[in-house]
């Protein structure tokens, strides 16, 4: 309560510290919270951020995770706002409450028991999770690359394999055999890591381990290409760039059931395999479908204004992957990219700040900025849009690969500022004496 006022600050509960929610919560912590405008509260189940476009990386250890990612409760201190550890499982919109279920350790034992947290204005930017269309076995023997947990995992299994690889006598003949099933960009961009992760791998003294006779490494998709959402020029680009590393692709293939063994395909073929990452589509977590009367679509999305405010309260914003907000020209909706829910971010921190000035409510409008897809050291392609030339400029090579980086240190500025970017960024160049990929 303001003690010269006499009237609560407005209350801005954040649920989700994705790209877009994190980002959010700095810009509103900023504007708001830091001039006693606001309460500002952030929920993740998580105590740390990862950009999620850096899993692929991470999965084949080309990337610490550690090193990368961002505390919460730090940043909540720096930029005034509050955190909250927790993961949202109910809402009341009656009484305002965000419920959020107990959080235990690894153990079992109970760090924090059921809470509910209140809210003048709340923000759902809980993102996606890897969607398995039902597909039998999917959830047994497979690992979804959806967080941070899933891709230390994986990256634990890869290196024990090669490990073994190295104990097994070289006349063994077994290729150990990854099967990526989603030639989207995750599916694509980590089989490009793989290759580069086998051939690291290999000069760390592992005279039994061939990376081009031990690792087989296969791209499943339903869609007539990869990347089927992205031009065909780029998708023909990275599809002739993998073929050149000995990556197989599938395409036209759906898959039906995923066994211990391998993949099943409705075409009759099975793939053997020792490891199936599941990158195929996403949806949102299933308790948001219908949440407290709310309007949400197949997906689980929540389908919201071009304000951002759900159709049937406007109290309640959704951003990111977890909402279907209309794009301008009645086209569909806004599509589930790291650029939208930045874009959003940014929209959504102006707008909130009119509406506690009495102001209308922004729209919200997508601008496509291209599309850039990383295939590890190797290469990079894309497609650039909007104010750089009408239509679309087609990039390859080396000015891709910067411009990948590029991306993710916008997203770094944003949340911790330049100078503190500036500083882990020469961080990151001067540690020499890290291997170049993660060995444990």
């Amino acid at each position: 309560m303001s003690p010269s006022s006499g009237v609560s600050p407005h209350r801005i509960t954040i649920v989700g510290g994705g790209a877009g929610g994190l980002e959010l919560a700095v810009r509103l912590g900023k504007k708001l919270a830091g001039k006693g405008k606001a309460v500002i509260t952030l929920v993740d189940a998580a105590r740390t951020h990862l950009w999620k476009p850096l899993l692929h990386q991470v999965a084949a250890g080309t990337m610490d995770s550690h090193v990368d990612e961002i505390e919460y409760l730090a940043l909540a201190r720096d930029y005034h706002f509050a955190f909250r550890l927790g993961r949202m499982d109910g809402l009341n919109r009656e009484k305002k409450e965000v419920y959020l279920a107990p959080t235990y350790d690894e153990d079992g034992q109970e760090i924090l028991p059921r809470q509910a947290i209140g809210y003048d204005t709340l923000v759902i930017a809980i993102g996606s999770q890897t969607n398995d269309f039902g597909t039998p076995g999917v959830r047994d023997h497979s690992i979804m690359l959806d967080s941070p947990d899933a891709a230390e995992r994986f990256h634990q299994r890869l290196i024990n394999s090669c490990l073994r690889a190295q104990a097994r006598p070289r006349q063994s003949g077994h290729q150990f055999t990854v099967t990526i099933i989603g030639g989207g960009a995750t599916g694509v961009e980590l089989s490009a890591e793989l290759h580069m992760t086998a051939k690291i791998i290999s000069s760390y003294g592992l005279a039994n381990f061939d990376p081009e006779k031990d690792i087989r490494i296969v791209i499943v998709e339903a869609s007539p290409r990869l990347l089927n959402v992205l031009p065909e020029r780029l998708s023909n680009a990275v599809t002739h760039e993998l073929h050149g590393l000995s990556i197989e692709t599938h395409t036209n293939e759906r898959v039906t059931e995923v066994t211990p063994e391998g993949v099943k395909m409705a075409s009759g073929k099975f793939i053997a395999s020792d490891i199936v990452v599941w990158a195929a589509g996403i949806k949102v977590p299933d308790f948001m479908k219908d949440l407290d009367g709310l309007e949400t679509n197949r997906l689980n999305q929540l389908v919201v204004r071009r304000t951002l405010q759900s159709t049937r309260d406007l109290a309640v914003f959704a951003m990111g992957d977890c909402a279907a907000c209309p794009r301008s020209d009645g086209k569909n909706t806004v599509p589930p990219r790291a650029q939208s829910a930045h874009q959003e971010a940014k929209t959504l921190a102006r707008s909130l700040a009119r509406m506690l000035e009495g102001k209308p409510l922004l729209e919200f409008t997508y601008r496509d900025r291209g599309s850039l897809v990383s295939l590890g050291d190797y290469s990079a392609v894309g497609s650039l849009m909007g104010s750089i030339a009408r239509g679309s400029v087609f990039i390859e090579g080396t000015i891709a690969k910067w411009m990948y980086w590029a991306l993710h240190k916008q997203h770094q500025i944003t949340v911790n500022g330049l100078f503190h970017t500036i500083l882990g960024t020469l961080a990151e160049t001067i540690d020499l004496a890290r291997p170049r990929i993660k060995l444990h």
